[in-house]
């Protein structure tokens, strides 16, 4: 037991507005992504990428994604539909959506 406490362990700290940008599928849609950490090599062999995801009125119409990986969404502010496989989902300040990715998903509609 006492080798689990040998082991290195990481944490990834962002200071607020320093996220890392990064074209991701919604990108061309106008959806702006901030990478807010990483952990890719781990002992529990699960890559996790966090990101903030930013929608606007400017931004295009909303594609639909489907890829391999879990997604968590956690609503900071505004409101979205969004669709998970037949189900629209009301996204509100303090919501959150935890699904797996491998079916089509994305944003509805910006309210």
């Amino acid at each position: 037991m006492l080798r689990r406490f040998e082991e290195r362990r990481h944490a990834v700290h962002v200071k607020a507005g320093t996220g890392a940008e990064r074209d991701r599928c919604g990108t061309r849609a106008g959806h702006q992504y901030s990478l807010l950490g990483y952990l890719g090599s781990n002992s529990s062999s699960v890559i996790v990428e966090p990101y903030m995801i930013t929608l606007t009125d400017s931004s295009d119409g909303f594609p639909t994604f489907q890829h391999d990986a879990l997604e968590h969404l956690y609503m900071l502010e505004g409101v979205v539909e969004y669709r998970h496989v037949d189900t629209v989902y009301r996204m509100e300040p303090g919501d959150s959506l935890f699904f797996e990715a491998d079916a089509p998903h994305g944003p509805e509609h910006l309210v």
